[in-house]
């Protein structure tokens, strides 16, 4: 079973992040969503990191202002990372410049700002790769998109 886990740096992009959340539980996907700030608890960002590896496939991490905290897990982990800009600040131009521009190496997917429903389907784009059935539900939800 596919396992995506969800993460905020703060509990005030629960309304924005609970959007990826509620489209992978849409489709059978299992997520699980966890506050932790990459600047305020760097260590349980880490020990988090290690339950990744062990539990997860993808990571969608959203966060606003520095919103480092994608780029931390990508850092720390060796599956795919989906940051999530969120508009804390300057219209969430500066959350969007620190989860796209990252170093050679640690690479980040990037959605819009505040576009956790494209990271969700995003994260399912990738689990299509080897499961037949999350691809069924992929094409699914683009139908419904066209609808």
């Amino acid at each position: 079973m596919a396992n995506v886990m969800i993460m905020m740096g703060s509990k005030s992009d629960m309304d924005i992040m609970k959007k990826a959340h509620d489209l992978l539980s849409g489709y059978g996907i299992n997520s699980d969503i966890i506050v932790a700030s990459a600047h305020r608890n760097p260590q349980r960002v880490h020990e988090i990191a290690k339950e990744v590896e062990q539990k997860y496939d993808i990571v969608i991490a959203g966060a606003g202002m520095a919103a480092h905290l994608a780029g931390v897990m990508a850092s720390l982990v060796t599956k795919p990372v989906i940051g999530v800009p969120i508009n804390a600040s300057l219209n969430g131009l500066d959350s969007l410049l620190s989860v796209s521009q990252m170093p050679p190496g640690i690479p980040v997917a990037t959605v819009a700002i505040n576009g956790s429903k494209n990271a969700a389907i995003l994260a399912m784009e990738i689990l299509a790769l080897s499961d037949d059935d999350i691809k069924q539900k992929l094409l699914s939800l683009r139908d419904d998109f066209n609808k």
